[in-house]
């Protein structure tokens, strides 16, 4: 599937992929950043944050609230822009019924001429009984216009799900996301599927990882929030693993730009964590993570973290803040995501 103007997406950016219209708008966005430097944490209280950078020249940015009541946007020509950001409620959870509980991790992408938000859901009298639902919205600037909703995404068991996210590749829209599989002891695993539909989707899924791993496994037997990276002839996926305290922690899947994404045998797992907590620079728990790039075209990655380790309860613990770094590659081509940036200015 063809898209004229393509956007740029949190979860999924192919290099070189502009318009003549968004490089223009881009380029006249390149002197405004020099007034919005990236300042450590970024947005503070706003966890699994997704950045979409569209044709239009703005960045777009949404999150979890600490609440999980409610769906929000902010935009921005700049990243450092995202701190000052009008930030808009586009959806709020009813009092009572469906989509009444805990509303987790949205996502926003642009397809079929309009915007579409992802998101996960509980009831209100089962609050952890999450579901991924879809909103849509035809108007060009998604923070004013008016949004629907398209429905409940069809997955293959009705079971816990979240974290989808919508990836494109050789003209086939994918849909990947993280459920518990009947039968497997695990809180959730990644699962990818061609999506002929904002809530069809068009095969059998396939199984792309269990969490197995020791560090996978820290608290909850996890693999969440997927997000694709297309370079250097290769797709990487990164993922969440373990409980989301300071065990929380980036692992990533590497498929080769040319294989058949729908054969797990494709994806090859690494075996120790990509990013994980730096006590040094008092960052913990780093994951649920995106990515995008700058106004000068450098890979950022966006993830959430928090400044201190010892917490309560992380799910209502609500200083889990975004967060912004550049990252380079490694002499194979691998991503080199560093270690997580102290808090201030990004240099």
């Amino acid at each position: 599937m063809t898209q004229p103007n393509p956007p740029f997406s949190r979860r999924h950016f192919i290099a070189g992929a502009t318009t003549v219209g968004a490089g223009l708008a881009i380029a006249s966005a390149v002197q405004a950043a020099k007034a919005s430097p990236i300042v450590n944490p970024v947005v503070l209280q706003r966890a699994d944050a997704q950045i979409f950078r569209h044709s239009d020249g703005y960045y777009y940015m949404t999150a979890s609230v600490p609440e999980y009541d409610r769906l929000i946007l902010r935009r921005s020509k700049t990243l450092g822009g995202f701190t000052t950001a009008e930030e808009v409620v586009v959806w709020k959870r009813p009092a009572a019924g469906q989509m009444g509980g805990y509303i987790w991790a949205p996502e926003l992408h642009w397809f079929d001429g309009q915007w579409h938000l992802y998101f996960a859901a509980g009831n209100s009298d089962d609050k952890f009984h999450i579901r991924t639902y879809v909103l849509s919205c035809k108007e060009k600037n998604p923070l004013k216009g008016q949004w629907s909703l398209t429905g409940q995404v069809e997955m293959p068991w009705d079971s816990f799900n979240l974290d989808s996210t919508v990836f494109e590749h050789k003209g086939v829209r994918y849909l990947c996301w993280a459920q518990k599989e009947p039968g497997i002891a695990t809180n959730s695993n990644l699962y990818l599927a061609p999506l002929v539909s904002p809530t069809k989707l068009g095969a059998k899924p396939v199984r792309l990882t269990v969490p197995t791993l020791d560090w996978e496994i820290i608290g909850y037997k996890v693999a969440e929030a997927p997000a694709f990276l297309v370079r250097n002839g290769r797709i990487f996926l990164t993922y969440s693993a373990a409980a989301t305290d300071a065990n929380y922690c980036l692992g990533m899947l590497t498929a080769k730009a040319d294989a058949d994404l729908m054969n797990p045998e494709s994806w090859v797992k690494s075996q120790q964590p990509v990013f994980k907590t730096s006590a040094k620079n008092k960052v913990f728990g780093p994951g649920h993570n995106s990515f995008t790039v700058d106004e000068k075209g450098r890979d950022v990655l966006v993830y959430h973290g928090r400044d201190y380790e010892q917490v309560k309860s992380p799910l209502h613990d609500p200083n889990r803040h975004t967060r912004m770094q550049y990252f380079t590659y490694r002499a194979d081509g691998t991503p080199d995501f560093g270690e997580p940036v102290a808090n201030g200015l990004l240099k």
